[in-house]
């Protein structure tokens, strides 16, 4: 399994590769963002099981590195690692397309065992901008597009709107869309999932003469992949 580490921090990155070649791994090392883009786009697809990339680079930031590796369609794994351990750095790094995140001092025993699970997880496309049609969402820019027309959308409807944009086509039930954009422990009226997707269609849909979000009676809501 080959692997591709960028970290600046030489006595780390080197201490990493070490480990993981004891492991079984191939480590190829580079120490900045700008190498590290180039390595992962330039060498041949596929050739790299999983990335570990770290946040504070030079040249560029491991936040760009990531994002711009997705909007270039290159889906391999990506483990974050960095010093920094707010909730809010974390949100930013999944929402750029990174599958996990590892806030250092690290165990090497943990980091291991999260990449051998997403290597063996494999690499599920996770374009940067998702959409239906010509309905598009940026979850890092925070953007609601219809056409060439932006949209202006709350907290709350742009996280159920994402979510549902992550499940094109499933029927998501009033439960699963609470513990996803809510939280599992909310106690208020789930009828409140109704309200929010009100909401939602005035702005999405009938302006346009659209019907994206489907009621399915007794079932919940399905979002057409084609984006109505």
């Amino acid at each position: 399994m080959r692997v591709l580490v960028v970290e600046d921090e030489v006595n780390l990155a080197e201490t990493i590769r070490d480990g993981l070649g004891v492991e079984g791994f191939t480590v190829d090392l580079v120490h900045t963002g700008v190498d590290g883009l180039w390595a992962a786009t330039e060498t041949p697809y596929g050739a790299y099981d999983a990335l570990i990339l770290d946040i504070m680079l030079p040249g560029l930031s491991g936040y760009e590195v990531c994002r711009q590796l997705r909007e270039r369609e290159v889906w391999t794994p990506v483990l974050m690692l960095t010093a920094k351990d707010g909730e809010y750095d974390q949100a930013d790094a999944f929402d750029l397309g990174a599958d996990d995140y590892l806030t250092k001092p690290f165990s090497f025993v943990v980091l291991v065992a999260r990449l051998r699970a997403l290597i063996r997880r494999g690499a599920p496309q996770r374009p940067v901008v998702l959409s239906a049609g010509d309905l598009r969402l940026d979850p890092v820019q925070r953007r609601v597009t219809r056409g060439t027309d932006e949209i202006s959308v709350t907290a709350r409807e742009f996280a159920l709107l994402e979510f549902m944009l992550r499940h094109p086509g499933d029927v998501l039930s009033r439960t699963a869309i609470i513990e996803n954009v809510w939280d599992a422990h909310f106690d208020g009226d789930p009828n409140i999932v109704e309200v929010y997707v009100g909401y939602l269609r005035k702005k999405i849909d009938h302006p346009y003469g659209r019907t994206a979000i489907r009621t399915v009676r007794g079932a919940g809501y399905r979002l057409d992949p084609a984006g109505g």
